[in-house]
């Protein structure tokens, strides 16, 4: 093609992949699905050549980005810092030098199919998930040890430690251009299972997940509490990586991350990023909480809200001028809120109820249905503004009553799940089993009765 091709596999897709992103010539999925493909290509395959092959740049447009790519590697080497994102201490480009393990092969296979997870269990055949469909990936079933040949390698000594003890181990596994993986590997009564879930090499926008604008709002607040809320597998990390990208470009503070394990890595732009896994750079989410309030942080971001303490920890930063977003596995705004008081013993609700009231700015509720028009899968999504009235609902225990506000609020920016389910479905981008299966009020959705037509008379 008349010009230099190479490219070095960096997290994110190079150098190359990452100017063509930046340039707007290419959208995130095709350069997860570009680096996928070549991860499983011909050794020597270029990312720049798959580009051009499949039309998405032309060559005008490689040159340019060669030559970006060319500028930016010289300007890593007089950098300090180079080969590292954010301040996490995460090398950015694999290393010439690291070790390939059997696994690699089999996980970007699974992305290059567009798998979401990938599941490998001891007895039972792999399989690969698929816009939220299980399909099978391999026929013959894994026997105990090559589930342990495929699985023990890819852990370090402590990792294996872990497993031996506790019977299972999170982690994060960076497989360079074809992206990380959350994972989790555990023993069952035939042997070591392992899932994989696929993040991206970038962290997408909130226009790439097709999330209404008005959730930009949120990127707005400075002080309070912020949740993204959905069962496992809507997609809640997602949203709240765009929230965070959307804020580190825009403001110009410090964002202290605690994940477990960190999913998108993040690189400082207008602001410092910092992230911490739990287990390897902090004990807890809470002992990470109480340090954080000492390490003069504006944003928090958790992974996860999962107990008593570490919810306390969110409403007293909340409370005392941060803005913390986080996650929570519940179903919907009101459940979501009756989750954060019922986590507290009942003398100590009353006390909660009026932190919550204060503190907490809105509820991100999702679901992802199958789409019912093409493969894919498609987000109803529940949008709660905290205002006056809302916070005195909350206050008073009358949060039952939210659901009035949520179907008055619309032009306040509010949204019910059952008003977003039934928009889908309008539109013809689910079909009604779908809608009463993920409704709140499966009754709305229920199949209309033909009327009875009386005989005429004889």
């Amino acid at each position: 093609m008349g010009a230099d091709m190479s490219d070095q596999g960096t997290a994110g897709g190079g150098l190359l992949g990452q100017a063509a992103l930046r340039q707007g010539w290419i959208s995130s999925e095709q350069l997860q699905q570009a680096v996928g493909e070549q991860s499983v290509s011909p050794a020597g395959t270029q990312l720049g050549e798959l580009l051009v092959k499949k039309g998405w740049i032309n060559l005008e447009q490689l040159r340019k980005l060669l030559q970006v790519q060319a500028q930016e590697r010289e300007h890593a080497k007089d950098s300090p810092r180079a080969g590292y994102t954010g301040s996490t201490g995460a090398v950015q480009s694999v290393p010439a030098g690291r070790t390939k393990y059997e696994l690699d092969g089999l996980l970007a296979k699974a992305v290059a199919a567009g798998a979401g997870d990938f599941h490998l269990h001891s007895g039972g055949a792999m399989y690969a998930r698929i816009h939220g469909e299980l399909r099978m990936a391999s026929s013959a079933p894994t026997s105990s040890e090559r589930a342990s040949q495929l699985l023990e390698p890819i852990l370090s000594r402590d990792q294996l430690a872990t497993l031996r003890s506790k019977g299972e181990v999170d982690f994060a596994y960076d497989l360079g251009p074809v992206g990380r993986f959350r994972a989790n590997v555990y023993r069952q009564h035939c042997g070591l299972s392992g899932v994989f879930r696929h993040i991206a090499p970038v962290a997408p926008t909130l226009e790439q997940l097709g999330l209404s604008t008005d959730i930009a709002r949120f990127a707005n607040f400075f002080q309070g509490l912020v949740l993204i809320t959905g069962p496992t597998g809507s997609g809640k990390s997602s949203t709240l990586a765009a929230l965070v990208e959307l804020i580190n470009g825009e403001r110009s503070e410090h964002i202290l991350c605690v994940e477990d394990p960190v999913e998108f890595v993040f690189e400082s732009k207008q602001c410092t990023v910092n992230q911490r896994q739990v287990e390897q750079h902090t004990e807890t989410f809470a002992s990470a909480l109480r340090g954080a309030l000492r390490e003069d942080p504006d944003v928090i971001v958790i992974g996860e809200l999962r107990d008593q303490e570490t919810i306390a920890l969110a409403l007293t930063a909340a409370e005392t001028g941060h803005l913390v977003l986080a996650t929570m596995t519940t179903s919907n705004a009101v459940g979501t809120i009756e989750r954060l008081i019922g986590a507290f013993p009942s003398k100590r609700q009353s006390q909660v109820r009026s932190m919550v009231s204060e503190s907490l700015r809105g509820v991100i509720s999702q679901r992802l249905l199958p789409r019912s028009d093409t493969p894919g899968r498609v987000l109803a999504l529940e949008l709660l503004f905290l205002d006056q009235a809302v916070s005195n609902l909350i206050r008073d225990e009358k949060t039952f009553q939210i659901e009035s506000v949520l179907q008055t609020g619309s032009s306040r920016g509010m949204r019910m799940m059952d008003v977003s389910i039934a928009e889908l479905l309008k539109q013809g981008l689910i079909d009604r089993d779908t809608a009463q299966a993920a409704a709140d009020d499966p009754k709305k959705f229920a199949p209309m009765k033909p009327r009875a037509h009386s005989e005429p008379a004889g």
